[in-house]
């Protein structure tokens, strides 16, 4: 597989991965949250609840993702740094070490399975990935006739 040289450098892609996790846990705190908050409230005050915990939980929800996403591209970077290779096993490598240290407070146990579960998670997304991309490639044939027009 080649470098894909069209992203930024890791500092950059490290920044750009951080705010986009951060807003997609926002957005997606603001759905979960706004629910929650609007079905748990009392009738006459629903919208009023829902704005609430939005504005209670959204952010914290943000944030997490947002430790999530730049420690994963972090650790992303210092993997392909290390490995000067850019495969598959770059992320779950990376989803292995951000598992552990997110989980690292927990005790030996609990950073331990992190880690792994982290690391299979990754594994699952990266085959998903990989066979999506199989599926979904154009066969590429050579005439047998440099005249004779391909066939699709």
């Amino acid at each position: 597989m080649s470098a894909d040289h069209t992203r930024d450098p890791c500092p950059i892609v490290i920044l750009n991965d951080f705010g986009g996790a951060f807003s997609m846990g926002v957005i997606g705190g603001c759905v979960w949250h706004g629910i929650k908050g609007f079905r748990n409230s009392p009738y006459g005050e629903r919208g009023y609840g829902a704005i609430s915990a939005v504005k209670a939980r959204a952010p914290v929800v943000g944030g997490n993702f947002g430790v999530w996403g730049g420690l994963f591209s972090t650790f992303d970077c210092s993997v392909k740094a290390i490995r000067k290779r850019e495969d598959a096993w770059n992320a779950v490598i990376a989803g292995f070490f951000t598992g552990g240290a997110l989980a690292i407070r927990g005790g030996w146990r609990h950073t331990r399975n992190s880690a792994i579960t982290c690391a299979c998670l990754l594994g699952v997304i990266e085959g998903a990935g990989m066979m999506i991309q199989r599926l979904t490639a154009q066969p590429t044939m050579a005439p047998a006739y440099p005249d004779a027009p391909m066939q699709a």
